[in-house]
């Protein structure tokens, strides 16, 4: 059993209390002092008596804690920070800040099992999930040094729905009103399109954000750029992504990586919009970040400037997403990327010749 507090929701809490003998009420003082107040010691939790305080201790609870290994600051603004956790595993995390808006991305498996041609991260196994005091962590330690965190987004190391428990877990502590109560519109899971996991996100009682990266308008093509694709086809996402919205009644992200000579002409650009038909959506539109373990190259401005105006005409709200922390290797598809001790001699490659037009099958500032 996991005896991190930090760990534990509000009722979970007040089983542990109970059922040791205690008052239901006391769990939440235990709450209210760890995710809120910042407590980082059962000592420290004062509103319980010091015999309960070392009960608790002599069961083997705890408080996690993170520790800070590295933080790199982008010219631009961009904080990367390099945590230990407990075990001796290390994650990635980012804070973006825009004026008085500070956008957290954090991790929520060390490595990821997806495998998507474009990101560093793919190439670092995957090790483990992390629990949801290990994520809402990553929350507290970048707040203590940088203030109130207005937007937290599930984008960093890892896919969100392939650690579901722990991801929503983590939701529900970050917005919970006894804890740091940030509002569930603040709270953005993105995941590359675990079909059944964005079902059952659909039949939840907490509805944050959902943002899908999609980055190909056909099949063919998205499953070369993320294999991940063969086993929830396009048509299929599609299907469970107008289920979600209907049960919902949200609008739903897409992200879409600008690959050049991939996926960036105006024939992939008709398509992507076929397949948004009748989807309440918006686009956020991806300059491609390279990497030393991929060959791709971005898109040019002038192609992306036209895929923006034809979505646009076409009635999708669309923003780009411009490079943020790329000289420390923060940006998106690059967290990673320095875990990596040579480029791969396999590093992912797919010509021009690899179109949608010879395919036969099937927040940030906007771009001026």
């Amino acid at each position: 059993m996991n005896k991190d507090l930090k760990d534990k929701t509000l009722n979970e809490l007040e089983q542990i209390v109970v059922g040791m003998g205690q008052k239901k009420y006391l769990a939440g003082y235990i709450f209210s002092f760890i995710q809120s107040a910042g407590i980082r010691d059962i000592s420290e939790i004062t509103s319980l008596s010091k015999a309960f305080r070392k009960e608790l201790a002599q069961q083997g609870y705890y408080i996690s804690q993170l520790h800070i290994i590295d933080r790199l600051t982008d010219p631009d603004g961009t904080v990367k920070y390099l945590f230990e956790l407990g075990d001796g595993n290390r994650v990635e995390t980012v804070l973006l800040v825009d004026g008085r808006r500070k956008t957290l991305c954090v991790s929520t498996q060390v490595g990821c099992a997806v495998g998507c041609t474009f990101c560093a991260t793919a190439k670092v196994k995957l090790r483990r999930n992390l629990t949801a005091g290990e994520i809402v962590n990553q929350v507290y330690t970048v707040q203590r040094e940088n203030g109130t965190i207005s937007n937290v987004v599930y984008m960093g190391m890892g896919e969100p729905l392939l650690n579901y428990n722990n991801v929503i877990k983590s939701v529900r502590i970050l917005n919970h009103p006894a804890g740091r109560n940030i509002g569930i519109r603040h709270l953005t899971i993105s995941s590359c399109g675990i079909a059944p996991a964005i079902k059952k996100l659909a039949n939840e009682d907490i509805f944050p954000r959902l943002s899908v990266s999609l980055n190909a308008p056909t099949g063919a093509l998205r499953t070369r750029l993320m294999p991940i694709n063969a086993k929830y086809p396009i048509a299929e996402l599609i299907k469970v992504v107008k289920y979600y919205q209907k049960k919902t009644g949200q609008r739903v992200t897409f992200e879409y990586v600008m690959i050049k000579g991939l996926n960036d002409s105006l024939r992939c650009a008709g398509l992507f919009v076929e397949l948004l038909r009748d989807i309440r959506c918006n686009v956020n539109l991806i300059e491609y970040n390279p990497h030393p373990h991929c060959e791709f190259i971005a898109s040019t401005r002038g192609n992306i400037e036209r895929f923006v105006r034809f979505l646009q005409r076409a009635g999708i709200e669309t923003t780009v997403r411009f490079k943020r922390g790329q000289k420390i290797s923060a940006a998106c598809g690059q967290l990673g990327a320095g875990w990596i001790d040579t480029p791969s001699k396999k590093a992912e490659k797919l010509r021009p010749a690899i179109t949608v037009e010879n395919n036969k099958s099937g927040d940030s500032s906007d771009l001026r």
